[in-house]
């Protein structure tokens, strides 16, 4: 498709923190008005995670900068491309790599980026199943790699997922059920059992029931563990992962705090790992999308897609995953509404007509009835 195709004017939903106060609305936008790149995609998908939530309610610090479009995912094909790695009609995707912190994000009809942190769609994978995966999948599996290179098997034993109904955790129960995993689940939603269940967690906790030793060191129960929660649990489970285990940090849903000892590090030789998805190298990046569309593809990703909504639905969205009442992924649809074709006139003329005829051969056939 030619820059031609791309409109004067489309829209995005922008973000603003100004002497006029924070807002942020979907309003009409040029690509003159986005932050620079050398790749400009026609937007099909994008995704709500936990820092979009965040972000567009102001109840966190994500953006650096202000005005910005939301959405730190982005799914699409190139419209225009100034790089060699991309050409006109590519299917592509981004998540993080300043999306919404620094760079224009994906809530946007048309998004100019830099190639530097564009990827392309993976074979095995559509559009839509990219967003579904998205920032949450892409950090699951990033925590897995890092787990992984340093010295994590399924032999070990079982991985504690915490925070388990999330976008992150739902999907790290499938990833890490694929890669030979065996998952125990962490919620506070014990209706949601039978669900995990279904994405292949071999047991599921209720966190309300949960008790973390004071001593620092307890009972090793798990091999390992992904915490999206931070805060208590995160402190509990350090006490509780069996020697040379790794716990991959990637979220603070409770708290950012941490208050524990060296002890777990240094008896049983326990690895704290942190997982930063957004700035992570991209020729891991690359590769962690390969994974995702191969080796670890999710198998229940129909299940863990929660609903795709439109734009007009995407503050109800944000509240949904800041109450906590949302389960798996939303996926949002971006595509550009074709204009409503109005008829030719000479379809409406023709039409006229032909009412007109209709009209008139029935005047007839009264007038006859009448003089017979």
């Amino acid at each position: 498709m030619p820059m031609s195709a791309l409109p004067s004017s489309f829209q995005a939903f922008r973000i603003h923190n100004d002497e006029e106060g924070f807002r942020a609305n979907w309003e009409p936008q040029s690509i003159d008005e986005q932050t620079s790149g050398d790749v400009v995609i026609e937007v099909h998908y994008s995704s709500v995670n936990y820092k979009d939530a965040l972000a567009g309610t102001n109840r966190g610090k994500i953006l650096r900068r202000f005005p910005l479009n939301g959405g730190i995912d982005v799914a699409g094909v190139v419209l225009a491309s100034e790089s060699d790695r991309f050409a006109i009609g590519d299917s592509v995707l981004m998540t993080g790599s300043g999306l919404s912190e620094t760079k224009d994000g994906g809530y946007s009809e048309y998004l100019r980026v830099s190639s530097e942190f564009l990827v392309p769609l993976p074979t095995n994978l559509t559009l839509h199943e990219s967003m579904i995966i998205g920032t949450a999948g892409f950090t699951a599996a990033l925590a897995l790699s890092r787990m992984e290179a340093n010295g994590q098997t399924p032999e070990m034993g079982p991985i504690a997922v915490t925070g388990a109904t999330g976008g992150v955790g739902s999907l790290a129960i499938d990833i890490f059920t694929k890669a030979g995993y065996q998952v125990s689940a962490i919620t506070g939603k014990t209706e949601a059992f039978d669900w995990l269940h279904s994405l292949g967690a071999a047991q599921c906790i209720d966190r309300h029931g949960l008790y973390w030793p004071e001593s620092p060191l307890a009972s090793a129960q798990f091999a390992g563990a992904l915490d999206n929660v931070g805060g208590d649990m995160l402190n509990g489970l350090t006490r509780v992962i069996r020697p040379w285990g790794n716990i991959a940090s990637c979220g603070m849903a409770a708290s950012m705090g941490l208050n524990t000892t060296v002890m777990p590090f240094i008896i049983r030789g326990v690895s704290l790992l942190g997982i930063n998805s957004a700035g992570c190298p991209y020729s891991l990046r690359a590769s962690i999308w390969d994974k995702l569309a191969n080796d670890w593809r999710p198998n229940h990703l129909a299940s863990i897609h929660t609903k795709t909504i439109g734009p007009d639905e995407l503050k109800d969205a944000f509240e949904a995953l800041i109450d906590g009442t949302n389960q798996g992924r939303i996926v949002v649809d971006l595509r550009p509404q074709p204009p409503t074709r109005k008829k030719t006139t000479k379809k409406r003329v023709a039409k006229k007509k032909a009412t007109r005829k209709k009209a008139a051969q029935k005047k007839a056939n009264q007038t006859k009835e009448k003089t017979s």
